[in-house]
Order: C-alpha cells, then structure tokens, then sequence
C-alpha cells in the first residue's frame, strides 16, 4: 500500500506543477500532507516536517550564503573577463549562445556546486536570451544537463556518497567512469548544438553591425500584417511569408556601428557602479581559496560560504549602507530558494518518514529478475536514472545502492561495478523538484519550474543512457 500511494503522491505532484494548477512550492507541501493523513500518519506529520526540516538546514543556509557571496563576486566584476569570453564566441549566433551556455556551465560546474553554476551561467546569459527572444527553457534545460554530467566530480557529491555506501575509494569509482563521462559531455554539446540550430530556424539570423536585423517566419499573411513596424515582403510560391525588422543597435537614441551593438548585447552592465577591478585580485584569491577549502572540506560548507560572504560584503563594502543596499539586492533569489528547500523538507520527511521511499525502492529492487543478476551493473545504472530523480542523492546512495551491491555480490558483481553504474542518473538529477540548486536556475531565469521539469527530462534522460552506453562500450561497466 505505502509503494502504491508513493508512487501515486510522486505522480501527483508532477502532474499538478507541470499542468500548472498549483507553485512549486504549494504543491510540495500541500500534497506531502495530505498523502500522510491518507497513510494514517497524520498525527506524525509535525514530527516528519520537522524532521526533514533538520535534514535540509544546512543545505538551506549554505545557498543562503552562496548566493550572497556569488552575488557579490558578479557584482564586483570577478565573472565578468569570463563571460565577455563566452559572449564573444556567442556573438548573435542562437546555435553559438546555447552551446555557449553548456560550455559556461562545465566551466564553473568545476567547483563542484550547483547553485554557483547557475548563479553565475544564469546572470552571464540572461541578458543575451531575452535581447534575442530565444527560449529560456532551453538556457535552463541546457545549463542543468550540463552541471549534472560535472556533478559526478568526487567532490561534486554523488561519487562520494557511493564511495562512503560501499567502502570504497572516490578515485577508483571516478577515474575509469572518465571517458563515459567525457562522451556524456559531448552528447550535451551535441545536445546544444541541436537546440541551437532549432532556435536559429525559429528565430532567423542576427547580424552585428550598424543595424540588427531579425529574420522571422509566419504562417500566413494576416499574422504578419499584426506585427508593428515590419515590412512584408511576400514570396513568390504561395509559401511562408517572410518579415525582416531592423532594429537600431543601441536602442532608441543609440548610436550607430558595432560598439553600440556589444554594448546592447552585454551579459553584465560593464558600467555599473557595484565593480571593484583594483579588488579583483583579492576576490579572485579568496574565491579559489573558498572553493579549495570546500573541495577539501576543511570546514562545513555553509559554515564556509557564511565566512566568505561575511569577508566579501565587509571588503568590497565597507560602509554599511552598500552592504545592506547589496543583501538587499539579493534578498529576493535568498527567499524563493531558502523557501523552495524548506517546502521540499516537507516532501522529503513525509517520503521518508512514513517509510513510502523505502517500499518503493524495494518493491524495484525486489521486482529485478534472477536472469537479470549477472547484469546488475545495467541493471544499477537504468534504476539510477528515475531514482535520483524522485529521491535524494542521501536517500539512493545511502538506502538503495547497498541492497542492489548485495544484489550484485550475490550473482559476482564486484561493488565497484555498481559504484560506477550509480553515477549515470546524475545528468537528470540535477533537474529533481528535490534538488535545491534547481530553484536557484528557474528563479534567476524567471522560467516556470513546470516547463523547465517538460522539457528537460527528456533530454537529460537521454544524456544519462549515453553515459551508460559509454559505460558499456568501454567496458567500464
């Protein structure tokens, strides 16, 4: 019974987001809830909130802090050579910016954290995305397949939750997954490349120069006579009609010629009044020492971006007036994240408490067929991909991928087949309405967490089995 209504409350919940008939957030409290009470745990539910709210604190108060102190540092300018880097690749190209922004995000996933990945990816693209009218679903979609193929870094998390699970060392899981993961990387290139060209077809081409021009397509005559300002030039054939509207480079009252242009499309203001370039050796000393201090986990994470923020608002601000005009101008990304990982405490601590997860999990593993026992390692890496979706990474490296290592012991898998297989989901947990990171890139990129949710799973799923197949053709698992 308790499987059946797990799978029903899962079911529910992205039914109700993905339709829009109920927020993110409302949904991940409201229907926890009430599937307790149908369980007949209700008179628990405070005891599992709570519970689940003790779990996810700290995860709370570090993204608290990251987003302030990665706030600041895109604030003072530290991003910015970085980012003027990938908009110059970009240029107007929708095929260029959304490969672009998978690069972007491999790029500054290499810290290992989530949130800074699509903090930074998020501010850096944003702009260019709406100047272009090109799809933010796609940005999202890209940027969270992305850092999921770089989570598996061993100090990303997953690699050594599984390392922990099973007594193993993080090196000998992740150094031979090396090349299966390097194919998965392509795949999102690839991926981006794809959706790029797709964008160029629905956009049309822009071109920097004295003028932007924009190449759109209409179906018929009547939709384009609807659009102001445009010329129509109708084609011979009876096919499509064609609209091209010029649009001055630098806006009304710009300047003519390719300066005004760059200026137009820039990710980050190069002229706002929060940046500290004679800082900017200082920010970039203490970010590379914050992020070896993580890596290395020195001192817990949240305890060490409440450090950095602290330094870096009393440095780059030090009167208070800047420093609160600064929190403040972060305040709203702080609340809708702190608020989305507490209301998935609830989902997370009724899941767990009243024991729905852990039926789910064995009813699967239960459900495996002795024929399949030689194969655990395919077996491992297929089940990895909707369960860390609907799970936590705690909950699957700690409670499932022991059950399927003892699996697997019994038909002669060794555990660092299962280990490795693990790993395979990651590029679409980093999509899970369990995941707190995610609520950092739909809030920053004002994208409806539902449509994120449609159309990235496709996608990200799609990216874990290449992993897998890599896996498998090269013998790794």
């Amino acid at each position: 019974m308790l499987t059946i209504l797990g799978f029903v409350m899962i079911a529910t919940f992205l039914v109700l987001i993905m339709m829009k008939k109920m927020s993110p957030m409302a949904a991940l409290v409201l229907i926890p809830a009430l599937f307790c009470v149908l369980v007949g745990q209700g008179a628990h539910l405070g005891d599992y909130v709570l519970k689940g709210i003790g779990d996810l604190a700290p995860t709370a108060a570090m993204l608290m802090f990251a987003i302030i102190y990665f706030g600041v540092m895109i604030d003072v300018g530290l991003f910015d050579p970085i980012v003027r880097g990938i908009l110059k690749f970009c240029k107007a190209d929708p095929v260029r910016v959304v490969v672009g922004t998978a690069l972007l995000a491999a790029i500054v996933s290499l810290d290992g954290d989530g949130s800074t990945t699509f903090m930074i990816t998020v501010s850096a693209l944003y702009p260019l995305y709406k100047r272009l009218k090109m799809s933010l679903v796609v940005m999202t979609g890209v940027a969270a397949t992305a850092n999921g193929v770089m989570n598996t870094l061993p100090w990303g998390g997953p690699t050594a939750r599984a390392a922990t699970a099973l007594k193993l060392d993080a090196g000998d899981i992740f150094v031979p997954m090396i090349p299966a993961l390097a194919v998965g990387l392509v795949a999102v290139f690839v991926l981006a490349y794809v959706l790029g060209r797709r964008e160029r077809n629905r956009l049309g081409v822009l071109t920097l120069g004295d003028a932007r021009v924009v190449t759109e397509e209409f179906e018929d005559v009547e939709e384009a006579e609807e659009k102001e300002a445009e010329q129509v030039l109708v084609g011979a054939g009876g096919g499509p009609v064609a609209t091209r509207r010029t649009v001055p480079a630098g806006g009304a009252g710009a300047g003519s010629g390719e300066g005004a242009v760059d200026a137009d499309l820039q990710g980050l203001d190069p002229l706002r009044p929060t940046l500290r370039p004679k800082l900017y050796w200082f920010n970039a000393v203490l970010t590379v020492a914050l992020l070896t201090l993580l890596i290395l986990q020195t001192l817990p994470i949240p305890v060490l971006f409440l450090l950095g923020a602290a330094i870096a608002l009393t440095v780059n601000f030090p009167h208070m007036k800047d420093q609160k005009a600064r929190i403040a101008a972060h305040a709203e990304n702080v609340l809708n994240v702190s608020g989305m990982v507490f209301a998935a405490a609830v989902f997370t601590g009724v899941l767990t408490g009243t024991g729905m997860v852990e039926h789910m999990a064995r009813w699967l593993v239960a459900g495996i067929p002795d024929a399949l026992g030689p194969h655990m390692g395919i077996v491992t890496g297929i089940l990895s991909i909707p369960l860390t979706y609907f799970m936590s990474n705690d909950g699957f490296y700690f409670g499932i991928v022991p059950i399927l290592a003892e699996a697997g012991a019994a038909h002669g898998v060794a555990p660092i087949e299962i280990a490795r297989a693990s790993l395979v989901g990651q590029a679409l947990h980093m999509s899970s309405p369990l995941v707190p990171a995610v609520y950092v890139l739909v809030g920053m990129a004002k994208v409806e967490f539902g449509d994120h949710t449609k159309f990235t799973v496709k996608w990200a799923a799609l990216t874990s089995l290449v992993v897998l197949g890599a896996g498998l053709l090269f013998g790794i698992i």
